[in-house]
């Protein structure tokens, strides 16, 4: 953990230390080098273990292991002193309290005073850790509870003591979000804080209910699941991802630290679970858990035999009931009061936790949006504790509850006879959240743009099936992609030539950007090959055109464009983004150029730009060798590869220096609307048009020997052979002399009718219509 949070630091730009003890022994290695344990290599042995371990990791700690450089190994012995010009210091030992308060000693020792000393715990009391420093160190000291993969998991629970000074806690909250990029939560000092306390004890109320009432794991994990707005993962197979052994760890520490024996029994890990961890079936990391995968078969363990079986998935009428329904609220509404094994098994596992989250309102968090929010980013729940009950009906849910004999907290009750029926109601400002009594608004930070807020205060100025032009403020204009799955199909390319005509004359400039799934998957498919199969070939070829067109509209609009992608951005959806005056990317950005997957290569302008965005990040001055350029983008294009992170699209090219990179993903309209008044009040001008040298005969024939010894070696196919050749033509700018300079409108008129021959390929159709059917690439 101590090194996932080093990597997560790192990816931001920020130098970390990272120590860790002095090992006692040499390794069989280091003996055979002549080492001894007095040798530096020997003592920052795991510090550096660690680090090099991040390489390896999956998922990946690091956004590019080029950030590895930031990360410096030392040894807590030897190199205590350094932490003396640390801004802050976070401790991340053995969970033992006399362990830790032996390492605090220390650091209060050698830290200089005014920095901040936090602790990674989720089971021992912040408070405790913190006898006997000194006033500084307990005016700095909190909790920062990081989730594991701190990369991808967006919540930090901070916790602070008595002596935290105020100010330190805001300023935390606010570097915890504009700086590391998560959701923050204020959590109190009490067992398991609030993800982790809600989140288990959810858990083993599911395990009780599977086990009572005759349920499978698998039957369990299939209702569980995205069906209701939770992970993919479900039950079952997150406890298998996170460990059985670090389950049964975070659950033993309220078991161990509550006194109520009604509590204090749910949280004892069953028999069946002990016998499994006794038999190392920890999980994934162990190879075997609750699922065990024989092959391509995957089994599902027995709780009453410990042996594995054939994997169930629960059936009853209410699942084919709510296939109609639209979103997670609307299914769990239907599902949960259904007359049926689906509606028994989600009751009888989301009611108590639902009063569980009530009853501990005050004790672990002040208020229900901490909870709400805490479950959301920490455990990837669509609905929190609360909102849960808001979309299954407070006063019918109560009602129920009430007539089972189920313990209803008073503060429930109180606020059903006030006449106060949801927990949250939407105001005129934001949304509201009742609290003692009242409703209060939701403390949102400034950097977080609600696009559907300002549509429903300030409308928007058009629209059409495919997008919205939406007024942001302060003369910025933005761009949202609503299509499904925001392909990209004539209504899109309509509204970015009117959003073009409308920010040219009165707006600063404008962002193109949305707060859906991903920013974009690419062109409308199903529409290009509903066109082709019906011979409407002229159609396409003007749709390509039109395409094209609006790309250039984008790089020669008079008012700065900022791209903001995030996600899945991919196909069309890089070809939006590479014209752009700035990208502002988040972090967790995937790009890539992946038409070849379909049997095409892009047809946008995406070839042209990915290769001038190369020419441009060559240093000035310096002769350089066109058909190499030439060949690392024929490379990305024809292997069709995605940037993992925004850090490894900045080192393929598809970002420059220029662009920037957005670690909070709430924040990332705001910083791109930040960056087009920059660029409008710097005086921004579009690029002047120039031409584009190419390495014509000499770099194509390069470029086909590449793709030829790749067929030959196995790695491609004929058609993907044919799909190369066509992406060389257009790269190496067809059969010119080498060095020849030619304008942009050559290059996407080759793109084009490249891309319009391949499209008419059948191969080609067979790769779409499998795309379309079975959401992923065929190899033909």
């Amino acid at each position: 953990m101590g090194s996932g949070i080093a990597a997560h630091l790192a990816n931001i730009g920020i130098p970390v230390k990272l120590l860790d003890i002095v090992p006692r022994e040499l390794t069989a290695d280091e003996g055979k080098k002549g080492l001894t344990l007095e040798d530096k290599q020997v003592r920052n042995r795991l510090a550096q273990m660690s680090i090099q371990k991040l390489l390896k990791q999956k998922p990946a700690p690091l956004t590019s292991k080029k950030n590895l450089s930031l990360i410096e190994p030392g040894n807590f012995e030897d190199d205590l002193s350094k932490i003396n010009d640390c801004d802050w210091i976070i401790e991340v030992v053995v969970e033992r309290l006399d362990i830790k308060q032996s390492v605090f000693s220390q650091i209060d020792e050698y830290r200089k005073p005014g920095s901040i000393i936090s602790s990674n715990t989720s089971g021992i009391s912040i408070e405790a850790m913190a006898e006997g420093r000194s006033e500084d160190f307990r005016k700095h000291f909190l909790g920062t509870h990081f989730f594991n993969p701190p990369r991808y998991l967006k919540l930090l629970e901070i916790i602070p003591t008595e002596a935290t000074s105020p100010e330190i806690v805001k300023a935390m909250k606010q570097f915890g979000e504009d700086v590391l990029g998560k959701g923050v939560v204020i959590a109190k000092d009490t067992p398991n804080f609030i993800g982790n306390r809600i989140g288990t004890y959810g858990l083993l109320v599911t395990v009780r209910e599977m086990m009572e009432r005759g349920y499978s794991v698998g039957e369990v994990d299939s209702v569980t699941g995205p069906l209701i707005g939770r992970p993919k993962s479900a039950t079952f197979r997150t406890l298998d991802v996170v460990g059985l052994d670090t389950f049964a760890h975070v659950a033993k520490n309220v078991y161990d630290n509550v006194d109520n024996e009604e509590e204090k029994s749910v949280f004892e890990v069953p028999e069946f679970m002990k016998k499994m961890l006794d038999n190392g079936w920890l999980g994934s990391k162990s190879g075997q858990g609750f699922f065990l995968k024989k092959g391509k078969e995957i089994l599902e363990l027995d709780p009453s035999t410990l042996e594995y079986v054939e994997r169930k998935k629960l059936k009853a009428p209410s699942l084919d009931m709510v296939k109609q329904e639209k979103g997670a609220a609307r299914k769990l509404k239907a599902l949960i009061y259904a007359k049926d094994r689906v509606g028994e098994l989600l009751w009888n596992v989301i009611s108590p936790t639902l009063l569980y989250s009530a009853e501990l309102l005050g004790d672990i968090a002040d208020d229900i949006v901490a909870i709400d929010q805490a479950m959301k980013w920490g455990f990837g729940w669509q609905l929190g504790p609360f909102e849960t009950w808001d979309a299954i009906g407070l006063e019918k849910s109560v009602a129920r509850m009430q007539e089972e004999g189920r313990n209803i907290p008073e503060w429930i009750t109180q606020m059903i006879e006030n006449g106060n029926t949801t927990f949250y109601k939407e105001g005129d400002n934001g949304t509201l959240y009742y609290a003692n009594g009242e409703y209060q608004e939701v403390e949102v930070n400034e950097k977080i743009i609600n696009l559907k807020l300002i549509k429903k205060q300030k409308g928007v100025i058009k629209k059409n099936s495919g997008a919205s032009l939406i007024d942001i403020g302060d003369g910025v204009a933005l761009l949202e992609f609503h299509s499904p799955n925001n392909a990209i199909g004539f209504d899109i390319i309509q509204m970015i030539n009117y959003a073009i005509e409308e920010v040219d004359k009165n707006y600063k400039g404008l962002v193109i950007g949305n707060q859906g799934k991903n920013f974009c998957v690419g062109a409308n498919l199903a529409m290009i090959l509903m066109e082709v199969q019906d011979d409407n070939i002229f159609d396409v070829e003007m749709i390509t055109r039109q395409f094209q067109q609006a790309m250039m509209n984008i790089k020669y609009s008079n008012k700065p464009v900022v791209a903001a992608p995030f996600n899945m951005t991919l196909g069309g959806g890089a070809e939006i983004c590479l014209p752009a005056a700035k990208i502002q990317a988040s972090s967790e950005s995937y790009i890539g150029l992946v038409e070849t997957g379909v049997g095409l290569l892009p047809g946008g302008g995406g070839n042209k730009e990915l290769y001038i965005k190369h020419l441009d990040s060559l240093p000035n001055g310096i002769d350089f060798d066109i058909t190499k350029v030439a060949i690392k983008v024929f490379e990305t294009i024809a292997t069709a590869q995605v940037s993992t992170s925004a850090d490894e699209a900045r080192e393929n090219n598809f970002l420059n220096s220029n662009d920037g990179i957005s670690f909070n993903p709430d924040h990332q309209l705001y910083d791109a609307k930040q960056a087009v008044i920059a660029l409008h009040d710097t005086g921004y001008k579009p690029p002047v048009r120039k031409k584009i040298p190419v390495s014509g005969e000499p770099g194509y024939a390069a470029l086909l020997l590449g793709a030829q010894s790749m067929l030959y070696s196995g790695y491609i196919s004929e058609h993907d052979l044919k799909i190369a050749q066509k992406i060389a033509y257009v790269l190496a700018g067809g059969k010119v002399p080498y060095g020849t300079e030619v304008d942009e409108q050559y290059l996407l008129d080759l793109e084009r009718e490249a891309f319009i021959s391949l499209v008419q390929e059948g191969k080609t159709q067979q790769r779409m219509q499998h795309m379309l059917v079975k959401g992923k690439p065929l190899r033909n």
